[in-house]
């Protein structure tokens, strides 16, 4: 609102008792149509997430469905605000920090090679004392557990 009452007061400001300068009013109505430009740019782009959010559908899905006619065949459910910004307290949702979800996995929809091997090297340290010298199968090698290669090295730092 105050943009554009500042927008009308400039722009409407082409009689003599104007007391602004001819270069501020150009550079007033210039930022004005800027300001305007990126107010409507935005709104769109957050209704686009909020449609995301609502609809559990994606932009690029939302275009194919309704190439194809197939909206109301969708079976997508809404996205739960604890898998966007994670399940620490609203505090920390407006901070630049990394989000701590509950299955990582789940909410990114994959799992890096190296998580699983340190999952799978954790799950078999657990049974050591029933065999010591279990060897654990890694992309169809065979890697000793006590003995890590150049491979494992690489694949369980961080």
């Amino acid at each position: 609102y105050a943009m554009l009452l500042l927008g009308w007061n400039y722009f409407f400001c082409a009689t003599e008792n104007c007391t602004f300068g001819t270069v501020v009013i150009q550079l007033a109505r210039v930022m004005t149509f800027l300001s305007v430009g990126a107010f409507l740019f935005i709104s769109s782009m957050l209704m686009n997430v909020f449609y995301g959010l609502m609809t559990g559908i994606g932009t690029i899905d939302r275009l194919k469905k309704k190439a194809l006619d197939t909206m109301l065949e969708s079976d997508e459910e809404p996205i739960p605000l604890k898998d966007v910004f994670g399940i620490a307290g609203y505090h920390t949702w407006l901070l630049p920090i990394d989000p701590v979800f509950e299955d990582y996995d789940r909410v990114m929809g994959y799992s890096t090679p190296q998580r699983l091997l340190r999952e799978q090297m954790m799950m078999n340290s657990n049974n050591v004392t029933a065999n010591a010298s279990a060897p654990i199968p890694v992309g169809g090698d065979v890697v000793d557990q006590h003995m890590p290669n150049d491979v494992t090295k690489d694949l369980l730092s961080p």
